[in-house]
């Protein structure tokens, strides 16, 4: 995940398609700058997970430390290159932007995977409608995760995050694929340094279960979508802004590259 301007133009940006100076790298800049620089249809999965705006709280666990709930936690700070606190409007409309540009770059026979985490914000369930509205959603997935700790007396645990399947028209699932059911169970991400990873396993059962050999990630982060595209002898590209991210990626990328990739 990483965090860019909503008001960021790349107007004077030449258009550019996926070719060998691209595909599998990650380019260090502002996604939505980024994606409105890339040619229409020219990937043909998303799959991502924005920063969540988390620090834009109505309660104190995760805007300065008060209380001292968080004070362990890695993205009291937000994250490297974005503090994770927008305004809320501003956010909103941020998502909305950045997935009008994903769908735009993906193909006829494309899908987005945008995983997101409904929150409840001054007593009410804030479940990212404003974000998600008037896209063409197929499916929700819903992504339980186990353990976890609530401080807050009003409502109860929450122990999943969702997966909104954004689909064009033409979008199958590979063969077999439809078996799976849509709660899919996967542990947290433990041995990663970014704040808050994917698990591998997580992407890999989303990409493997599409014939997509070129996957977009716009918030790339510590770079788990590359990792479980090259396992699967898929194709990615990604877009990160944090340069300290990035390292992090290419370091995991590196251990794999000698392991054998599935067939």
């Amino acid at each position: 995940m990483n965090g860019v301007s909503a008001t960021e133009d790349s107007d004077s940006t030449e258009k550019i398609a996926p070719n060998f100076a691209n595909i599998n790298q990650i380019i260090c800049g502002d996604s939505l700058a980024v994606m409105r620089s890339m040619s229409d249809e020219c990937v043909d999965l998303v799959v991502t997970s924005p920063p969540y705006n988390l620090k834009n709280s109505t309660g104190n666990g995760m805007k300065d430390g008060r209380g001292g709930k968080w004070a362990n936690a890695g993205l009291i700070k937000g994250y490297s290159h974005h503090d994770d606190c927008m305004p809320h409007d501003e956010y909103a409309y941020w998502q909305r932007q950045c997935l009008t540009e994903m769908f735009r770059l993906i193909k006829p026979n494309g899908a987005i995977f945008y995983n997101h985490k409904w929150r409840v914000q001054a007593g009410l369930l804030q479940d990212r409608q404003d974000i998600v509205a008037g896209f063409p959603i197929r499916q929700i997935i819903i992504w339980r995760r186990k353990g976890g700790i609530n401080f807050n007396k009003g409502y109860f645990l929450p122990t999943y995050e969702v997966i909104y399947m954004i689909c064009k028209s033409d979008f199958e699932l590979a063969k077999g694929a439809n078996s799976h059911g849509d709660i899919w169970e996967f542990m947290q991400e433990m041995n990663n340094s970014h704040p808050a990873p994917f698990p591998v396993a997580l992407i890999e059962r989303i990409i493997s279960s599409t014939n997509a050999q070129i996957i977009l990630d716009p918030f790339m982060g510590s770079g788990t979508t590359a990792v479980a595209a090259k396992m699967l002898n898929r194709n990615y590209i990604g877009i990160e802004i944090s340069p300290e991210y990035i390292q992090l990626a290419h370091e995991r990328l590196e251990k794999i590259s000698k392991k054998p990739r599935l067939l």
